[in-house]
């Protein structure tokens, strides 16, 4: 009995922005995070390819709106949230074969998803701008 009423007044941080998350919860979220982002501009994505494909003009204005400084920015941004969700799939179809066992290396593949996500989001941020 004393044991449930001191579950019932433990304290509760609710505030999101307060808790240290573990980069395993961090990189899971974000990948769910980036799922929903690319979900939600695929139909500008299809949008400006069939604007594209209408006539040699309207690619020549795609291609215009495409490499405005702006637009290269938020190019950059989605480049990241593609790649962060590719290499975080890519860990996740490993954790689902069991290929991670121990809580270090699901921290360690954590930190490979991260790091590849910022190399391949520089790699393209560099192609952009040249």
């Amino acid at each position: 009995m004393n044991q449930k009423l001191a579950k019932k007044n433990r304290p509760k941080n609710l505030n999101l922005f307060t808790i240290r998350l573990p980069i395993n919860a961090l990189v899971s979220i974000l990948h769910r995070a980036t799922g929903c982002a690319l979900f939600m501009i695929l139909p500008v994505i299809l949008l400006l390819l069939q604007w594209s494909l209408r006539s040699a003009e309207d690619l020549q204005l795609v291609l215009a709106f495409l490499h405005s400084p702006f637009i290269k920015l938020v190019l950059m941004g989605l480049a990241w949230v593609f790649f962060h969700h590719f290499f975080a799939g890519i860990r996740h179809l490993a954790m689902d074969v069991h290929w991670m066992t121990t809580l270090m290396k699901a921290r360690y593949t954590s930190k490979v998803v991260m790091v590849l996500g910022l190399l391949a989001t520089l790699v393209v941020s560099i192609t952009l701008w040249l």
